[in-house]
């Protein structure tokens, strides 16, 4: 029997300052942890704002997190980004 990792729905403040972007929202994430989550958000963004992806690691570890029942794909659930 395999054992599945728990994973999470991740509510993350998603923001880029305002001279750089009109860029901000959230993101609503499915990770098995916070590294994860960031290696998601990441790559769904294409490596575009790189210079604050610390910010975003914030605001990951700062995140709301929910417990999912079942097994899903980590992947961005949703996004509304204005």
């Amino acid at each position: 029997m395999r054992l599945m990792k728990q994973k999470f729905l991740y509510i993350v403040d998603y923001f880029v300052p305002q001279f750089q972007s009109e860029y901000g929202g959230l993101l609503n994430v499915i990770a098995e942890s916070d590294e994860e989550c960031f290696d998601v958000v990441v790559d769904w963004d294409n490596e575009t704002w790189t210079e604050y992806y610390s910010k975003l690691r914030e605001n990951i570890v700062k995140s709301q997190k929910f417990p999912l029942l079942e097994n899903e794909e980590s992947r961005v659930v949703e996004s509304f980004i204005t």
